[in-house]
């Protein structure tokens, strides 16, 4: 028998899941594309090149992700004060509206007319977000968390490679960094998946299927402008 307490499911972790896989994936692909392709340079260059990479990503990561959540916080507080508008205008009608969307999902009328007037005496505008625009708490736009969890996730994720950097021979630094940037992602894909209650082999594959021809498309780029110059 369940306890009294919330069951808590994965999906509660979505917000802060997708910045953090994202950013994560973000800084270690990018980073490792950077290093890899000024490796005709020097070792001290690599590394110079990993730190810049870090830290402005990082910087771009949480400035891209606050506007980006803010645009759908924005959104949202504007449905929400629509919502809140025609309810005062017109609880009646909200009310039958409110019937209506349950009984499309198989609620039978008279229930959900029932249904539909006791949500409304509790807590009317939160029925309407959750029920007829499909806002719930949590999936709502966090703009800080979002830009803080991208930030400190990139910085993460970049400094893996870099770390690689650090103790990898100027003759072994390609092999490393490209294989150990393979494992990395492996390891994130696979935790993310764990952490959102997912099977493990395809969001596995997913991440590093995506990072590997990502690293290899801009290091490729890397390298032949750098060996143009």
């Amino acid at each position: 028998m369940r306890g009294s307490s919330a069951e808590s499911h994965p999906i509660n972790r979505i917000g802060w899941l997708r910045a953090a896989v994202l950013g994560a994936n973000d800084g270690i692909i990018s980073v490792a594309s950077l290093i890899l392709g000024v490796t005709s340079s020097s070792h001290g260059d690599a590394l110079i090149a990993g730190i810049a990479g870090l830290v402005a990503g990082a910087m771009s990561m949480a400035a891209g992700e606050y506007v980006s959540v803010s645009s759908q916080s924005d959104t949202e507080h504007g449905e929400l004060s629509r919502e809140k508008a025609e309810l005062d205008l017109d609880p009646i009608s909200e009310t039958q509206e409110l019937a209506e969307i349950y009984v499309a999902r198989g609620v039978e009328p008279r229930i959900a007319r029932i249904v539909a007037e006791q949500l409304m005496t509790k807590d009317a505008l939160g029925a309407h977000a959750r029920d007829e625009l499909g806002i719930s708490f949590a999936t709502t736009a966090r703009p800080v968390q979002a830009a803080l969890t991208s930030a400190v996730s990139f910085s993460i994720g970049a400094a893996a490679p870099l770390a690689l950097v650090l103790v990898s021979p100027p003759s072994s630094l390609i092999p490393i960094v490209s294989s150990g940037s393979v494992v990395f992602l492996a390891v994130l894909g696979a935790a993310g998946a764990w952490i959102g209650g997912a099977r493990l082999l395809l969001p596995t594959i997913r991440v590093v299927a995506c990072g590997v021809l990502a690293m290899a498309i801009t290091a490729g780029v890397g390298a032949l402008f750098g060996s143009a110059a």
